[in-house]
């Protein structure tokens, strides 16, 4: 018998706000993430692209002097992020050999390798941090979750790139329809804004190089788009059964209704520029949610504002939803908060979430002259999705042909 999953929490930091209420009502009002970055290496290494988008505040800001030193950023900033979903969940008492964490990453502890690397080369052994391997192991961010918590059901870590924690939403999903526990932390964060990966990415052509202008560089469906700005963060949320949470008298913001995971097995960087594996993970989600094309009222995209990936998506939907798609309402809200990579599928769903809760999808800030060849209904301000039931799906795609879709369900 399928159970009916629902989320109960949610915790946010990004860009563009410190807590997912913050993050919400900051991309509602049209904010930016992207600014100009204020670190000394930007200068030193003559890097080509000089901005990003951080995190709204540093997470040390946020934790005790001792957790920051044992934790790289990225199992920083996913700690403070579960931290509030269970909060925000009302801390549901469970017994620990029930609770369990599906948290994911695209890269893990990049500042803890890469500083390492330098302390070894420039210092010698002797001062290479003893915690330096559980630190960078991408797997740190869901074992400091469920350190912290008590969740011994299981703690497990998806690395599928960007796509990462979309697929650990609906892993935890599939795991509570196998009774493997029954509450799960599911989310993802990525913390690597540092000159190696701004060279590396900058030297792949995938990064927007508008250095005069961050917070218009992240261009969705624009005619003039030049790559993706990127982003910092983490975001997570509580599932459980409906018949959990209403035990506990728990609200409830959506369900989680299916999950969709496929891979294109095209090539390592550029997606199937048909998008047929982007279509089927689609498909997939709308199936193992018990709905139809027809159902859906909303899609919040990929969109990551690459010439090639925005083109190829439209191509996945227009093959889902034909002629419908253009009249389904899109929202690419990398446009305000850049690409989170790892994290970016986490913020992406709880963006959904939100928006059914609200019956308002959020808009798609940068769209100066949209590309006729991606004619969808794009967003441009927050726009009322209606009233009765509603359906959206939430799309995630990474290196490696990864694809990712959830099927969210308004409750």
């Amino acid at each position: 018998m399928t159970k009916k999953i629902v989320v109960t929490g949610i915790g946010a930091i990004s860009p563009i706000g410190n807590t997912a209420p913050d993050t919400w009502s900051a991309l509602l009002a049209g904010a930016s993430g992207g600014r100009t970055l204020e670190h000394e290496w930007v200068a030193q290494y003559d890097l080509p692209v000089t901005f990003a988008a951080e995190a709204f505040s540093r997470p040390e800001e946020f934790l005790e002097r001792q957790e920051s030193k044992r934790l790289d950023p990225s199992a920083q900033l996913a700690l403070i992020s579960a931290r509030e979903a269970w909060k925000d969940a009302g801390s549901p008492e469970v017994e620990p050999e029930r609770l369990g964490v599906d948290y994911a990453t695209g890269i893990g502890g990049l500042w803890t390798l890469l500083n390492g690397w330098d302390t070894l080369r420039e210092k010698g052994p002797r001062r290479v941090l003893p915690m330096t391997v559980p630190m960078l192991m991408p797997n740190a961010a869901a074992a400091a979750i469920s350190m912290d918590f008590d969740a011994r059901a299981f703690a497990r870590t998806v690395v599928s790139a960007c796509a990462s924690s979309t697929e650990s939403i609906a892993n935890g999903y599939d795991h509570l329809q196998q009774g493997l526990a029954d509450v799960i932390i599911a989310g993802g964060t990525e913390s690597v804004i540092h000159p190696f990966t701004i060279a590396a990415f900058a030297g792949m052509q995938a990064l927007s190089k508008r250095n005069d202008d961050p917070a218009t560089a992240s261009r969705p469906y624009d005619l003039n788009r030049d790559g993706f700005v990127m982003g910092e963060g983490a975001a997570t949320v509580v599932l459980e059964t409906e018949e959990h949470a209403l035990a506990r008298g728990a609200k409830i913001y959506a369900e989680i209704a299916g999950g969709g995971v496929t891979s294109d097995s095209y090539h390592v960087t550029a997606p199937d520029p048909e998008g047929r594996g982007a279509a089927r993970a689609v498909f997939a989600a709308l199936e193992q949610a018990g709905a139809t094309v027809d159902d859906v009222a909303h899609i919040n995209a990929h969109a990551t504002s690459t010439p090639v990936g925005d083109i190829a998506e439209y191509k996945a939907l227009l093959a889902v939803f034909g002629d419908r798609l253009h009249d389904i309402p899109v929202s690419a809200t990398k446009a305000a908060t850049g690409h989170l990579l790892g994290g970016t599928g986490a913020l992406e769903a709880i963006f959904t979430i939100l928006a059914l809760r609200d019956r308002l999808a959020p808009p798609t800030i940068n769209l100066i002259e949209q590309d006729p060849e991606i004619p969808l209904d794009v967003v441009t301000k927050a726009r009322p999705l209606g009233t009765g039931p509603l359906l959206a799906i939430s799309n995630s795609f990474g290196f490696g042909g990864h694809n990712s879709v959830l099927a969210i369900r308004s409750v």
